[in-house]
């Protein structure tokens, strides 16, 4: 009799991010390479608990590593924290004989692959979130898309904003994580940069700042803010009353997500993919992908998410010193 195959099973989490693709392509290509049998689960947790699943070869994964978003679709699943949500989800997989599950999304599409590791279920976490947030990563893709399509909007806006000579507030996006606004703060040039991590809320230095560069000729401010910060719009009417300079706010919002991948995030998220794809097959259990000092590596699940993050501190002191 012939030995039955393994059954890896594929689904994306939370919000899209650009490479999603590429991951989903590696592996699936590499687990059929493997020997084992490929299924995609649609609409990420909630999908899954629909049963919402087909069987996938190696075309169905053809012609989609340019193509940004996810084509096994994504939604938002609130019954995936709760006891009898998590319960149904790993009775589904072994009911589909789904002996890894693969995950690929941000922190809390990792909490539902860690409740579904405690429940039996071999789980394996790929990093793709826009944020750059999950704490064991040095590298999250979507990433380098989302930093490269906001800092060519951020471009356009200060073309109008010198042009009118006016402040602009732009905000970006990352939740409660400001590495999209320290990235695009250093590239675009910004002169002022409010991150989650570091902000004050101290809108009088904000104000002298501007003051002071319209004294010594600048004709456009330039202030990226972090969506774990907001309240732009808000901001941007305090500081035209304080300053006396026509101010408007920018939300670039979910362009972010979108766009067909850089070359790094296709790189990255095919490589991962295919990594996660031989370590299920090596019959690792319950791990988490990362990339860390230039390699692909992986971690147990419940160590990563017990790591934390934090704004470098030298690339924070060098955006100060930089936006002068």
């Amino acid at each position: 009799m012939a030995e039955k195959k393994k059954t890896i099973g594929i689904l994306t989490s939370g919000g899209d991010a650009p490479g999603m693709n590429a991951a989903i392509r590696g592996v699936c290509r590499k687990a059929l390479l493997n020997g084992w049998r490929v299924v995609g689960i649609q609409r990420g947790y909630s999908g899954l608990l629909n049963e919402e699943m087909f069987e996938m070869d190696k075309h169905s994964v053809s012609d989609i590593i340019e193509r940004g978003g996810t084509i096994l679709g994504t939604a938002r699943c609130p019954e995936m924290r709760t006891e009898e949500g998590q319960k149904q989800a790993a009775d589904i997989c072994n009911a589909h004989g789904i002996d890894t599950l693969c995950v690929i999304g941000g922190d809390g599409s990792y909490r539902g692959a860690l409740a579904l590791s405690r429940r039996g279920i071999n789980a394996i976490g790929l990093p793709g979130t826009i944020d750059l947030d999950i704490a064991c990563t040095d590298y999250t893709i979507g990433f380098d898309t989302a930093i490269n399509t906001a800092m060519e909007a951020i471009d356009k806006v200060r073309d109008t904003s010198s042009s009118h000579e006016r402040c602009s507030i732009i905000e970006v996006m990352g939740r409660n994580a400001g590495y999209i606004a320290l990235w695009c703060g250093i590239a675009n040039g910004a002169e002022d940069i409010l991150l989650p991590e570091k902000y004050d809320y101290d809108e009088q230095r904000i104000v002298d700042n501007i003051i002071n560069n319209r004294k010594h000729g600048k004709r456009h401010h330039i202030i990226i803010n972090a969506e774990g910060i907001g309240h732009s719009t808000s901001m941007a009417r305090r500081i035209e009353a304080a300053t006396g300079i026509e101010t408007r706010a920018t939300i670039l919002g979910y362009m972010q997500r979108g766009g067909s991948p850089t070359c790094k995030d296709r790189f990255y998220g095919s490589v991962m993919g295919a990594y996660a794809a031989d370590i299920a097959a090596a019959g690792k259990k319950n791990r988490v992908i990362a990339f860390k000092h230039g390699e692909v590596v992986d971690f147990d699940i419940e160590e990563a998410l017990a790591m934390t993050k934090s704004i470098p501190e030298y690339q924070y002191q060098i955006s100060i010193a930089l936006s002068r």
